[in-house]
C-alpha cells in the first residue's frame, strides 16, 4: 500500500515580545518556534534612509526564523470620510510594504477600524477602493497584505468581512480569539466558519490565542478544549502560519504547550506523521 504523504505541520510564530532582537530570536528557537510575527508601531517607524538601515540589520540576527509583518495602528484608517486622512494611511501602508519587502518579507497584516467604537468616521466605498490600491501595491512588491478580523466593527461581522475581502483582493489573517469575542458569533447568528468558508484559500495566517477581553488583552486558552474547534478549522483549510499572539512569556509558553498537545495528540497528526 502506498503511503499517504504527510502534510506539513503548521509554522508556529510568536510575536515580538522583546525589544532586544536578539534575545528575542534566541528565546524563538529555545521554545521551539520557526517564526516572528513583528508587529510595527506606528510612533517608531523609520523616518531616514539611515533608520531603515539600521532597522533592517535589526531584523537580520533573527537568523533562520521565518518573519511576517503586521500593523496593529490604532485609528489609521484607509476608509477614512476625511480624505487626508484617509491619503496619510495610504502613505503609511506604502511605506511599510517598501520596507518589508526591503527585507525580503512577503506578508503584511492590516486592520480596518480598530481602536475605534464606531464606524461613523469610516466610509466603506473609500475603505474597499483604498484597501484594493494598497493590496495592489503589495503585489508590486511581492508583498501580500491581508486583512485581520476585528472583535468590532465590519470585519468582525462574516458576511461584511467576506464583501471586503472579495472587493479588495486581500490575502486573510484569521483571529480566532477575535473571532471567539464578537457579537456575530456570540449571538449565533454566524460560526467562526463563516470568517473563512467563502475564501479558505486566502487565509494565510491565523492568530492564535482564546478571546479578547476589553480589560485584559489577549487571553491564553487554559486547556486545549477551549480552542480546539477552531484548531480544527485552521487544519481543514490547510493554513500553515500559526501566530501565538500572547503578549506575556507566560501565557505564551502556556499556548505554545497546548498547541504542542494538539499537534502531537490530536487523530488526525497522529495518523499522518506515523
Amino acid at each position: 500500500m502506498d503511503s499517504v504523504q504527510a502534510p506539513a505541520r503548521p509554522k508556529l510564530a510568536m510575536c515580538n515580545i522583546f525589544s532586544d532582537v536578539e534575545q528575542l530570536g534566541e528565546f524563538a528557537l529555545d521554545h521551539g518556534f520557526s517564526g516572528i510575527d513583528w508587529s510595527f508601531e506606528a510612533a517608531t517607524l523609520p523616518q531616514t534612509p539611515a533608520d531603515e538601515s539600521m532597522w533592517a540589520d535589526r531584523l537580520a540576527a533573527l537568523g533562520p526564523l521565518e518573519v511576517r509583518f503586521h500593523c496593529p495602528f490604532h485609528r489609521i484608517d484607509l476608509g477614512h470620510v476625511d480624505s487626508w486622512e484617509a491619503r496619510g494611511a495610504e502613505a503609511i501602508f506604502r511605506n511599510i510594504i517598501r520596507l518589508v519587502a526591503k527585507v525580503k518579507g512577503q506578508f503584511l497584516t492590516i486592520h480596518i477600524g480598530l481602536g475605534r467604537n464606531s464606524t461613523e468616521p469610516l466610509s466603506w466605498d473609500r475603505t474597499v477602493k483604498n484597501l484594493s490600491r494598497v493590496v495592489k501595491c503589495g503585489a508590486r512588491h511581492g508583498v501580500k497584505v491581508c486583512l485581520e478580523n476585528l472583535a468590532w466593527g465590519w470585519t468582525s461581522r462574516p458576511h461584511l468581512f467576506e464583501k471586503l475581502i472579495r472587493g479588495s483582493g486581500a490575502g486573510v489573517t484569521l483571529d480566532i480569539g477575535h473571532a471567539h469575542a464578537c457579537e456575530s458569533i456570540n449571538t449565533q447568528q454566524f460560526e467562526v466558519e463563516d470568517f473563512v468558508t467563502p475564501h479558505a484559500d486566502r487565509v494565510l495566517n491565523a492568530h492564535i490565542y482564546h478571546t479578547e477581553l476589553s480589560n485584559r488583552g489577549h487571553i491564553p486558552p487554559e486547556r486545549l478544549e477551549d480552542i480546539e474547534n477552531r484548531l480544527e478549522i485552521l487544519r481543514s483549510i490547510g493554513c500553515s502560519w500559526w501566530v501565538l499572539e500572547v503578549w506575556r512569556e507566560q501565557g505564551l509558553l502556556q499556548t505554545k504547550k497546548i498547541i504542542d498537545e494538539y499537534l502531537t495528540h490530536s487523530p488526525y497528526w497522529a495518523k499522518s506523521h506515523n
